[in-house]
């Protein structure tokens, strides 16, 4: 979880490839419409973003009741949104990607293809609720490399 450009589509695809488990993009499960909302610079409301988190959390069901295990790189910036998402289920954990806004800003200022645009990236930090302790969240800088951030988040898996 983290605000766009935290590296969390990168992070995730490898680790689910690391660990041999299943990996979703939760851009993936927005409605056409909110990516044409996003696209044009519009912060998306919750009312755009529950049914969202719902196929999202959906998603986690199915993969769960088949026996699968699965990383999904999501947003997922409030309390809410993390409990919609889990379900109440302990063992669904958040990662949280964390970083400073100046980093996270330069990274979208140089990606290119994706439909967020940089002017996003303010809302996302104001709506942003960092995971309290009591939700378990593994929280990992976006300053270290790639490889570093997925050995951290693996050797803390494997303590728990």
């Amino acid at each position: 979880m983290g605000v766009s450009g935290s590296g969390k589509t990168t992070v995730a695809a490898a680790l689910a490839r690391r660990l041999g488990w299943e990996f979703a993009e939760g851009d993936a499960f927005h409605p056409a419409a909110n990516v044409a909302k996003m696209r044009s610079g519009v912060a998306l409301t919750d009312a755009d973003r529950w049914p969202w988190l719902d196929a999202i959390a959906a998603w986690i069901r199915e993969r769960r009741a088949a026996g699968a295990r699965c990383v999904i790189a999501c947003s997922a910036l409030r309390r809410a949104y993390r409990e919609r998402i889990a379900g109440g289920s302990g063992e669904v954990r958040f990662v949280y990607l964390k970083g400073p806004f100046e980093l996270i800003a330069a990274r979208i200022a140089a990606r290119r293809g994706h439909y967020m645009p940089a002017s996003l990236l303010r809302s996302q930090f104001d709506t942003l609720e960092e995971p309290g302790t009591d939700e378990n969240p593994l929280v990992v800088s976006v300053e270290r490399p790639a490889d570093e951030i997925i050995e951290a988040i693996i050797a803390a898996l494997q303590a728990q």
